[in-house]
């Protein structure tokens, strides 16, 4: 993240200004899910002792990745396809965004991360989902067959009717 600090965003008594930042991160999917709070609870501990102020998070999810992430572990790669996705969205001064990045960085149990500067206000998309129909169940499909009574038909009938569709 390169970030100048410039006057306007400064107070010339009281140095750099605090900002709204987000963290994206990627957990890899060997942790265990009982774990996984564990993690959460690291990198909430780092921005609170950098001394940014936690604003809101969406909670990891176990996702399946759009394409696999190579991580070099041991001397070799190891390529995931799924991970457990989260956010935490805090305040802070511009210097503690790029400390936190390091630290994520560095975190084995941290596949990918982004911090990025936003907004306060909720930013999420919103999802509308149709409504959904009830089906009865205890219903049952009754099938009618049903049966032509033809008449017979001549030969003389056969050849008036070809003769009229081509005479035209």
């Amino acid at each position: 993240m390169n970030e100048t600090v410039t006057t306007q965003d400064t107070d010339l008594d009281e140095g750099p200004l605090p900002r709204i930042y987000e963290i994206g991160y990627h957990i890899v999917p060997i942790v265990k899910e009982e774990d996984i709070e564990t993690v959460v609870s690291t990198i909430r501990g780092s921005i609170e002792r950098s001394g940014g102020t936690f604003i809101s998070e969406g909670a990891p999810v176990n996702i399946r990745l759009s394409y696999p992430m190579s991580v070099h572990k041991r001397g070799k790669n190891v390529d995931y396809d799924r991970s457990y996705f989260g956010w935490i969205k805090f305040e802070a001064l511009p210097e503690t965004a790029r400390v936190l990045e390091d630290i994520l960085n560095r975190d084995p149990e941290i596949l990918r991360s982004i911090v990025f500067r936003t907004i306060r206000e909720d930013t999420r998309a919103h999802i509308k989902t149709a409504p959904l129909r009830d089906i009865k169940r205890t219903d049952t499909l009754k099938t009618v067959q049903r049966t032509e009574e033809s008449a017979p038909v001549s030969e003389a009938d056969i050849n008036k009717a070809i003769e009229e569709l081509t005479t035209e």
